[in-house]
């Protein structure tokens, strides 16, 4: 609290003590004391409002300042009133009053709302796993009778089927952790796993696949990993060059084992590069080559591999891009197996 200020609050109080002194000052010299004695009274007054205003200053000082360093500290900051000692003043207790009122309206409101927020998520998964039900029954009906149209019927399903996902693994990314299975998996079984998954739109762009399989394996959620690597693989469909090839390897370093998802597509603009990982973020390329990019796929392949303590990154040049995925190497576990 600044002193200035705390000076000019109390200035009603001092303009009362300077008057009270002139009447005192007036009444002692009408009774016959002399100057001497009249200065002696008038400075012990002010030697007490002195330090009065000191103490009180200190004290309320230091209560303000322990106030804002327990808000600092707070993760929550709008829960001080629910931990701040109840104030003695009575217009402190006034505005304590007002500020446990305004905690407690919104608190009803955020509960409010994170109640919405769960019946809306449990509607969008109720809702992808019912639209699932007639996706396979006509993926079952269109592999039973193949022709060029089941064809295409079949490559737009699949494409259905992956914004269904996408939509799925966006309500369930704030609470990842409810949903994944950690455990060990071969992770090139992961790989043919999103190839497979991802077949007929490979095939409609005649996309070339180069994998240079490894036995490494990793311990993480399979669901979960090889709907990233589904991401992956349609971004580098749909930013493709003329005759499009799409590489998989692992290589370790160090501690960790590189799954890297390359392409010889048209590559990421350098500017873009940085913010590709930010929600709703197209760039160049989302706004020029895909008129139907959102900007969804590559943010939510960021905020899994966060939950699964996986790292991502990305490199492009005008060769094409590469996506990484580094995976940590329990040492532990592999001198145990060893």
């Amino acid at each position: 609290m600044s002193k200035k200020l705390y000076l000019k609050q109390q200035l009603p109080i001092l303009i009362l003590h300077f008057v009270c002194m002139a009447l005192l000052s007036l009444f002692l010299l009408a009774n016959g004391n002399n100057i001497d004695t009249l200065l002696f009274v008038l400075l012990v007054w002010c030697l007490v409002l002195a330090a009065y205003l000191f103490l009180a200053y200190a004290s309320r000082n230091a209560r303000l300042k322990k106030l804002l360093n327990m808000t600092e500290q707070l993760q929550e900051r709008y829960l001080i009133s629910e931990i701040m000692d109840k104030p003695a003043r009575a217009d402190d207790y006034v505005y304590y009053r007002i500020l446990k009122m305004a905690n407690k309206s919104m608190l009803e409101k955020i509960g409010a709302i994170e109640r919405e927020r769960m019946e809306y998520k449990e509607y969008i998964e109720q809702w992808v796993h019912e639209i699932k039900t007639p996706i396979t029954a006509i993926k079952l009906l269109c592999e039973n009778h193949r022709s060029l149209l089941t064809k295409n019927i079949l490559t737009e399903l699949e494409k259905t089927n992956r914004f269904t996902e996408q939509a799925l693994y966006y309500a369930r990314s704030e609470q990842a952790q409810k949903d994944y299975c950690v455990r060990e998996i071969r992770l090139f079984d992961v790989v043919h796993q999103a190839i497979a998954e991802n077949k007929y739109l490979l095939l409609q762009y005649d996309v070339s696949l180069d994998l240079k399989e490894t036995e490494d394996n990793v311990f993480s959620d399979e669901k979960w990993l090889c709907f990233i690597l589904n991401q992956f693989i349609v971004n580098a469909v749909k930013y493709r060059s003329a005759h499009p090839v799409l590489s998989f390897y692992a290589e370790r370093c160090g501690g960790e084992i590189l799954l890297c998802v390359k392409d010889n597509g048209i590559g990421i603009d350098e500017s873009d590069l940085p913010r590709i990982f930010e929600k709703g973020f197209t760039g160049k390329n989302g706004r020029t080559a895909s008129q139907n990019a959102t900007g969804i796929g590559l943010y939510l392949c960021k905020r899994l591999c966060d939950k699964l303590g996986i790292g991502i990154a990305a490199g492009s040049s005008k060769a094409g891009t590469t996506l990484q995925l580094s995976f940590h190497i329990n040492d532990f576990i592999q001198e145990v197996q060893g």
